[in-house]
């Protein structure tokens, strides 16, 4: 489902205009990525939850130079599934 089809299909749901909808969806991913941005956490009740996971330093190889380098230690955002929304996937 792209974006496009998910403002749709609230739009549907709801009745508010496509435009609107839009607006709200992009604002809430906006939200979303400013939160973590900061190192924060984002905590939607019944859904999920947005978390930032710490990646450790490690080597790695450039084969075609036969170098190796080092990737430094990072943030990687990552979504962590609520009991519901796992229990009503199996299924």
């Amino acid at each position: 489902m792209t974006k496009q089809e998910l403002a749709k299909e609230i739009s549907i749901r709801t009745g508010v205009d496509q435009p609107t909808v839009m607006a709200c969806v992009e604002g809430l991913m906006a939200s979303i990525k400013d939160t973590l941005s900061n190192g924060e956490p984002v905590f939607l009740r019944g859904f999920g939850s947005f978390i930032l996971k710490q990646r450790a330093e490690k080597t790695a190889r450039n084969i075609s130079k036969n170098t190796t380098l080092v990737i430094p230690a990072h943030n990687i955002p990552a979504f962590k599934p609520c009991k519901e929304f796992m229990a009503q996937v199996k299924k």
